[in-house]
């Protein structure tokens, strides 16, 4: 099964919403989603080194799928740095990088820190298999519509940084180091995407004062609340529908298409009549 939903905007977004769960549930069943996670629990507690993990093409593709990164499976040599060095000691490599998701896969995995290897824990192949699960279906889903995907994606990611130690600032730097949440964000505050070629902490600021005048408070803290999470996500379609131009389901559009179709027609039939 596909997931999708039948509409876009906002009614398709509560749509997606009310079906989510039951289209996931679907979406499991599909056979070669099916056979990756057979082969992932399998056989990923069997692994000893980074080395091992990064040789298998199936373990490795989960393991970076889990975290949204299966497109970066090329770059074997960047992630076994990554997984190394772990994400415990100053100067980790994964913790001098700026997207979050680098950290937690390290410290998912455990390779480099203190207690070493957690691939044979007893919940760690269901919790990455589960990850994985959630990650293709909302790449499934944005096939049909990638509104739909960065929609499902701010909704499950957002709590980390509403919750994170630093609402006001380390929150801030991360989101806007994250193309998918950002987009999000620029999209419902109405931000140009030319706000990138400015100074970073000037960018802060600029989501600072956009977030202030729409939800009151310059802190990530906000999105702690789920109301704040469905307006930004309602003015993200809007947003997203006025920068399209109207559609077929624009109040008015059947009328005004009609109008358009007869007076071309009547063109037509004047020109015709001319030659």
């Amino acid at each position: 099964m596909i997931p999708s939903a039948p509409i876009g905007g906002i009614a398709g977004w509560r749509f997606m919403q009310r079906t989510q769960e039951s289209q996931l549930e679907a979406f499991k069943a599909t056979p070669a989603l099916d056979r990756e996670l057979t082969y992932f629990k399998d056989n990923i507690s069997k692994i000893e080194s980074v080395e091992d993990l990064v040789k298998d093409y199936t373990l490795f593709k989960v393991a970076l799928g889990a975290f949204g990164m299966e497109d970066k499976i090329a770059d074997k040599f960047f992630f076994k740095k990554v997984l190394e060095e772990g994400s415990e000691e100053d100067g980790a490599f994964a913790l001098r990088l700026t997207d979050t998701k680098f950290r937690e896969m390290a410290e998912a995995f455990g390779f480099g820190n203190a207690g070493g290897s957690r691939v044979a824990e007893s919940d760690f192949a269901q919790k990455i298999t589960e990850a994985y699960q959630v990650r293709q279906f909302e790449k499934a889903v944005g096939e049909s519509d990638s509104s739909m995907r960065l929609a499902l994606n701010l909704e499950r990611e957002i709590g980390k940084y509403a919750n994170g130690p630093s609402p006001e600032t380390t929150s801030w730097f991360q989101l806007m180091a994250n193309p998918p949440l950002r987009e999000v964000f620029e999209t419902a505050l109405g931000l140009p995407k030319s706000i990138g070629t400015l100074d970073i902490d000037r960018q802060r600021e600029i989501f600072q004062d956009a977030t202030v005048r729409l939800f009151g408070s310059k802190s990530m803290d906000v999105f702690q609340d789920p109301e704040n999470v469905d307006k930004l996500l309602r003015n993200f379609f809007a947003q997203e529908q006025i920068n399209s131009g109207p559609g077929p389901l624009t109040k008015g559009m059947g009328a005004l298409t009609l109008m358009q179709n007869a007076v071309a027609a009547q063109a037509s039939f004047a020109q015709f009549n001319r030659r």
